[in-house]
Parts: structure tokens; C-alpha cells; sequence
């Protein structure tokens, strides 16, 4: 017994393929709205390249990128074959090849639902890549002079007002490295020695910040320098809530920014997967009525149309079948091939 079996005269195969071949187009709409998105969100890691630790974040926009123009693609075929389905012969053309192209359908819904999901969850990789990234970012901030690191100060300075916030985990992490260049340190003076001999390392440590951990919005003028020093300023306390610098990290900050994009984007994809299955399900219902014509040769005849010829366990029974069938065949050919290896 079919599934979802509907009855369609002329007319109403007339509007349902007219209501199709329009939400075609809209589901072409929304591939380029992915397709678009993708390449933003593309963009936006780029900008932030350098603070990344590999190359492995760029997947999930080039897949999104990917299947916008796939979903661009199968939607103006799609929406081509509603609008050849009002005129018998033209139909005729698809109907070899219509069968194919649902299934591709259904395993492009497949690869549309996995996409989003990995929209989702891509924070997570995200913040391990950022963590290690924003570690290394924040050594070579002094390395002005040094070639392929030149930017990196720009480029930190420039995410920390953009994103309002100020190291890695947060300020503190600025005291655990030199983020002056020792051109600009007078090796002379007993201020930097005495720096400088305080730790094994040998840099130049202090409880300071860049300018761009300041928050512009503070009354007070910035203390970047001697942060955790009380007596070093008139009415201060660093442990409350007066500090006038960013306390927000920049990797809790940048995860909040890509998580909340990449949920956002996540959603569209999941609504395009629902559209897409709607169309899809009205093709097939145009396909069948079609092709069940009470009188083949008059097509302003009744005809019946249905989702599955069968119930979904029986469908689902033969496709087991099928491919129990082809997994004995392959091994009854690859048998015959060791047998005539064996012979020879």
C-alpha cells in the first residue's frame, strides 16, 4: 500500500507544479543566502588568521560554501522540471532521470542536516585553535621588526578594542610575558635590570597592559601600568570593580562572536533543510500523479500520487534487500576471480 496516497486532477497538478516551481526559486535564494554566509563567515576567520593555531576552522565554511552552490544548482533543475511538468512531452525528457535526482535529493537534505550540525558544534574546535593561537599571538606582539610577525600588534590591538577585551584568559595574561621590545628598554638602567634578573627566563616582566585593554568608558584615566599596585595610585583597589581596563579574555570573547555567527548560520541551514524536503516531497507527488494517469493519453485524466509506493518499513525493507543482493554479488565476482587466479 502507497504512502500518503492524494488524488490530483489537471488542475490541481497545475497549481502544485506552479507552487513548486516557485518555492524552487526560493530555495535558490536561500542557497546563495549560504552560500553567502559561508564566504562572510570565510572572511571573518581569515581576518583573525594569525591568532589560529592551524587551518582546520576553514572546513566548515568552504562546506558551507560548498553547498550553497549545490543547493543553488539542484534547486534551478528542480524548478526547471516543475515548469517542464505542464507539458507532457517536455516532461517526458525528465522522467529517465527523474528518479536519480530525488535520490540525490535526499542525500543532499542528508549533507544539509550534517552541515548544520556541524555549525554547532563548531565551538568546540574552536576553542582549542583559539587557545593556542591567541597564546602564540600574544609572544610576538613585541616583534615589530621581525618579518611575518610585523602586524601582530596591529593586529591584537585592533581585536582587543574591537572585542572589549584584553589577553588570552583574561588581562593577567599580559604579566606572564615581554610584551615590550627590547629596542625599547634601556638595558642601562636599574629598573630593567632589576626586571629583567627577577626571573629565569631573563625578560622584562611587569604588571602592566597595552593601551588597548583600556576601557575608553572609565572616568578614571587608564592604569595600564603597575595594575596589581595599590599604593602606586591615589584611591585605587585592584580587586574591585573599578579596574578601567577589559577583565573579558579575548578567546571567551571571539568564541561568543564566531558561536553565536555559526548558531545563527546553523538555523538558516536547518530551515533550508526543512524547504528542501517540502519541495522535494511535492516532486515526488508531481512525478507519481504523472505517471499514474488513469488514461495515459489524456492528460486532463485523474491520477493518484503518492510519497512511497510502499509503507516505509516495506521501503525500507527492500532497500536492504537490494543491497544484501549487490553485497553477494560482489563477493560471488571477487571469488571468481581468486578461483581463476588459483587455476592459472
Amino acid at each position: 500500500m502507497a504512502l500518503m496516497v492524494v488524488k490530483f486532477d489537471l488542475k490541481k497538478r497545475v497549481k502544485l507544479a506552479q507552487f513548486l516551481w516557485l518555492m524552487y526559486w526560493f530555495s535558490v535564494m536561500a542557497g546563495v543566502l549560504v552560500f553567502s554566509m559561508g564566504l562572510f563567515f570565510k572572511i571573518e576567520l581569515r581576518k583573525r588568521s594569525e591568532m589560529m593555531d592551524n587551518n582546520e576552522s576553514h572546513f566548515v565554511p568552504n562546506l558551507l560554501i560548498a553547498v550553497g552552490l549545490l543547493a543553488c544548482g539542484i534547486n534551478a533543475m528542480g524548478g526547471k522540471i516543475c515548469y517542464d511538468s505542464l507539458d507532457p512531452i517536455k516532461f517526458s525528457r525528465w522522467k529517465p532521470m527523474l528518479k536519480s535526482f530525488l535520490v540525490s535529493c535526499v542525500a543532499f537534505n542528508c549533507l544539509l542536516v550534517l552541515t548544520a550540525l556541524l555549525c554547532f558544534l563548531m565551538r568546540i574546535p574552536l576553542q582549542f585553535t583559539l587557545a593556542e593561537g591567541l597564546k602564540n599571538a600574544l609572544k610576538f606582539y613585541k616583534d615589530t621588526d621581525t618579518p611575518g610577525r610585523c602586524y601582530m600588534k596591529r593586529t591584537l590591538d585592533q581585536m582587543q578594542m574591537e572585542f572589549r577585551c584584553c589577553g588570552n584568559n583574561n588581562f593577567r595574561d599580559w604579566f606572564e610575558i615581554q610584551w615590550v621590545s627590547n629596542r625599547y628598554l634601556d638595558f642601562s638602567a636599574k629598573e630593567v635590570k632589576d626586571r629583567i634578573g627577577s626571573n629565569v627566563d631573563g625578560k622584562y616582566l611587569m604588571d602592566a597592559v597595552p593601551f588597548s585593554c583600556c576601557n575608553p568608558s572609565s572616568p578614571r584615566p587608564c592604569i595600564q601600568y603597575q595594575v596589581t599596585n595599590n599604593t602606586a595610585h591615589y584611591s585605587y583597589d585592584h580587586h574591585t570593580e573599578d579596574l578601567n581596563i577589559w577583565k573579558r579574555g579575548c578567546r571567551d570573547a571571539l568564541i561568543s562572536y564566531y558561536g553565536g555567527m555559526m548558531n545563527t548560520i546553523g538555523a538558516l541551514v536547518l530551515l533550508v533543510a526543512i524547504l528542501e524536503v517540502i519541495v522535494m516531497i511535492g516532486l515526488q507527488y508531481v512525478n507519481t500523479s504523472l505517471s499514474n494517469l488513469v488514461n495515459p493519453e489524456d492528460p486532463e485524466s485523474e491520477s493518484e500520487g503518492w510519497i512511497l509506493e510502499k509503507t516505509v518499513k516495506e521501503t525500507f525493507t527492500d532497500i536492504m534487500d537490494k543491497m544484501k543482493a549487490m553485497s553477494k554479488g560482489n563477493t560471488v565476482e571477487e571469488g571468481g576471480v581468486d578461483g581463476v587466479a588459483t587455476v592459472s
